[in-house]
């Protein structure tokens, strides 16, 4: 074998073959300990609790085509509340392979955790280098609520159309980074955060390309912004034509879920309320956690992380933390948060492989066992 040809082979077991060892991993280690720690057998209803159930619902039987109300006449949550992208891939999925609804979905949260850890090993190697792209990617499998990777969720697709959007915008692919930016913003209403982004990354093209620093054509940046950009708007314009009220989408989201943008109060209210008289040590973790998270994004903004990248993460963690609603979701919403991973991972990049391996090895003992706590012993929704 020829030296290039040992490199080539060197670069693609690395981004390749071990991120998606450590992905596989860590879901096997994490389906053990739900079926450890489970009180039944129902470990895919578990996986399809929640949240889960109205994305297959969706998925089944369409979106609703009005609001929803209870008995009492009270305005209620319904599909509409949850955006497209993960519900019509898994009605692909269950065209194509015939499976029933919900293992579809499941099927879709694994594959799509499996490509997003691929691509978040490479966009990581690409902005420092291979050790530290694969301790993102470990972080990313072994955080606190990476069982929604597992789940009949959103955050794996959405985390991986987002990592390929980036990755995408770094390497100068615009249009197809345009094209993975409006799937993200299909998928979330954080997809706005991943558009910005990539409004961003390409503002700085143009500027790199002005300066005569870069080659290339404007058209390309600024087109896939653009196509980006309409993701989210696209589909709150869509509800709110087929309920007749352009603010449907916010009113159902308020009605069945309590999330408000009141600019953090609530957020406080509830670390207050938890470092204060914490009912319970979930409580009194999530509120450390979210205190953790605000610490690792100013790391990272002092070490002056990619700003695409830093744009993206703050903006998801101004989104999720500025919102009322169940504070027990929060660490979930910002799976796909990705800023405050780097802080981390650059530190695991830069210590010895032993050291390292014990940090990530004591990191994914936690972080897999309270995924599963939340979602065997734990009464409430993530």
């Amino acid at each position: 074998m020829t030296p290039v040809n040992e490199i080539t082979q060197r670069v693609r077991t690395t981004l390749i073959a071990l991120p998606l060892g450590v992905y596989a991993l860590s879901r096997l280690v994490q389906l053990a300990l739900l079926w450890w720690m489970s009180p039944d057998d129902k470990i895919r209803d578990r996986l399809l609790a929640w949240d889960g159930g109205h994305f297959v619902r969706v998925a089944e039987e369409g979106y609703p085509t009005g609001y929803s109300y209870d008995g009492e006449g009270h305005l209620t949550g319904n599909g509409l509340a949850f955006f497209p992208g993960y519900p019509m891939t898994v009605r692909l999925v269950h065209l194509i392979t015939r499976l029933d609804y919900g293992t579809a979905a499941i099927t879709v949260s694994w594959l799509a955790g499996a490509v997003a850890a691929v691509l978040l090993c490479a966009l990581g190697t690409r902005l420092y280098d291979e050790r530290t792209g694969l301790a993102l990617t470990a972080l990313f499998c072994v955080q606190p609520m990476s069982m929604a990777l597992s789940m009949g969720y959103s955050e794996a697709l959405f985390t991986a159309f987002v990592v390929g959007m980036l990755l995408c915008a770094h390497r100068g692919a615009w249009l197809l980074a345009g094209v993975l930016g409006l799937a993200a913003g299909l998928t979330r209403p954080t997809g706005a955060a991943a558009a910005i982004a990539l409004a961003v990354a390409a503002v700085i093209a143009i500027v790199k390309q002005r300066r005569g620093e870069a080659g290339g054509g404007v058209w390309k940046p600024i087109l896939g912004a653009v196509i980006a950009l309409a993701g989210v708007p696209s589909y709150l314009l869509w509800v709110g034509l087929r309920v007749g009220d352009l603010r449907a989408w916010f009113d159902i989201q308020t009605a069945g879920w309590g999330t408000t943008f009141d600019y953090g109060d609530s957020t406080l209210t509830f670390l207050r309320d938890a470092f204060k008289a914490g009912d319970g040590w979930i409580q009194v973790s999530i509120a450390w956690m979210l205190v953790g998270v605000v610490i690792l994004a100013v790391v990272a903004l002092v070490r002056r992380v990619w700003p695409p990248l830093a744009v993206y993460g703050l903006i998801v963690l101004v989104l999720v933390l500025g919102q009322a609603g169940y504070y027990h979701s929060k660490p979930r919403l910002l799976v796909p948060a990705l800023l405050i991973l780097v802080p981390p991972a650059v530190a695991l990049g830069r210590a010895r492989p032993r050291t390292a391996a014990l940090v990530l090895a004591a990191c994914g003992a936690f972080g897999l066992w309270y995924g599963s706590y939340l979602i065997t012993v734990w009464h409430y929704a993530i």
